[in-house]
């Protein structure tokens, strides 16, 4: 993708995820959501949902991308969000780091309660390809963030959680 840090470690199901990053989302709690970055395109201002979401806390920044059906990497501040997205001379679009989206602005400012992981438990799992995915979810006051998977790319939600997720509450 030729972004700068960007070097992801997938991970599969809630207990791999729970495991490897259950602790430092817990220590985002009580931090408030300062900035946040995500890849557009200069041309037409479209969101390249296959590039990671990434949050700012308060100085402690998360990554999140999502990738196939099921695979969820977290980073924790490996990436410069400053410097420029490289690799592309050959398309016709301009990957570009973008501070501006109109679900992400309403949380810039806004503490955060809690982290929470979801995982995807449709009502006929045999037929949904993302049965088992894991999202983030991030709980404000009053409204809620998540970076979910959207079949191979990221896919941003707010507001109440479907009710085919299965929450994992992480201890403190």
């Amino acid at each position: 993708m030729g972004i700068s840090g960007f070097n992801p470690s997938f991970l599969v199901g809630i207990d791999s995820v729970r495991q490897a990053h259950g602790s430092p989302l817990v220590k985002l709690a009580g931090r408030r959501l300062t900035e946040f970055a995500l890849v557009r395109f200069a041309e037409d201002g479209d969101w390249f949902a296959e590039c990671p979401v990434v949050l700012d806390f308060d100085g402690v920044q998360v990554e999140v991308c999502h990738s196939k059906f099921d695979e969820l990497a977290i980073g924790w501040g490996t990436i410069d969000t400053e410097t420029s997205i490289t690799g592309w001379e050959s398309s016709e679009l301009t990957p570009r780091w973008s501070h501006r989206d109109e679900r992400l602005e309403p949380f810039v400012g806004q503490e955060l309660h809690e982290v929470v992981l979801l995982e995807w438990r449709p009502a006929q799992p045999n037929r949904d390809l993302a049965a088992g995915a894991v999202t983030v979810e991030f709980v404000f006051v009053g409204d809620s963030l998540r970076i979910a998977n959207g079949l191979d790319e990221n896919r941003i939600e707010t507001g109440e959680a479907s009710p085919g997720y299965v929450r994992h509450r992480l201890d403190r």
